[in-house]
């Protein structure tokens, strides 16, 4: 896979690498319980929190396995809004996107601008053929994400995953290169 090439610029937006200064930022909204809902781990103690950060800030993305968190802030006025997620899947240009964002960046379309950036980055920069994302079936905000992105719901494996004591279903949304070209037509 090619280097990517941060910071990464759309209209609103600018997502980069993580930095030191967005700790109390990453913590403030990790360690709620309403952002930890839709998460595999508990709310996000300030250890954990600062652990995930020095692990964002210095990602390598090399091999299958590998993945990249960046930073979300607004353009032209710093501090974290959230992160959004590319997993290097196993298999031919495969890829996985996530995002996650605080509660007062929620619903002004951060997330939606991120993650097509991100999508491009996949897409173009990087060359992968196909992009999914997994959701809790719960977490509906995401999925109409999901879908006002492109992404075709693909899959429902009912009560998959059990965490934070309780069976949950899991939706794959995904994207083929080819999908995502048109889609822009």
């Amino acid at each position: 896979m090619p280097e990517i090439t941060l910071p990464i610029h759309t209209a609103r937006l600018v997502l980069r690498r993580f930095e030191a200064a967005d700790l109390d930022a990453f913590h403030g909204y990790h360690s709620l319980p309403e952002t930890a809902r839709f998460l595999p781990g508990p709310a996000k103690s300030y250890t954990k929190s600062m652990e995930s950060v020095g692990k964002y800030a210095n990602f390598v993305f090399e091999k299958e396995g590998d993945w990249v968190c960046l930073a979300i802030e607004a353009a032209g006025s710093p501090g974290l809004l959230g992160e959004v997620v590319l997993k290097w899947l196993p298999g031919c240009g495969q890829g996985e996107i996530g995002w996650t964002l605080a509660p007062e960046a929620r619903g002004k379309g951060y997330a939606a601008e991120a993650a097509d950036a991100v999508l491009k980055l996949g897409f173009g920069e990087l060359g992968m053929h196909r992009i999914e994302a997994k959701l809790d079936a719960l977490n509906t905000a995401s999925a109409a994400l999901c879908e006002r992105l492109g992404l075709r719901l693909e899959a429902r494996f009912v009560d998959k995953w059990h965490y934070k004591g309780q069976w949950a279903t899991e939706v794959v949304y995904a994207i083929l290169e080819d999908e995502w070209r048109a889609r822009d037509r």
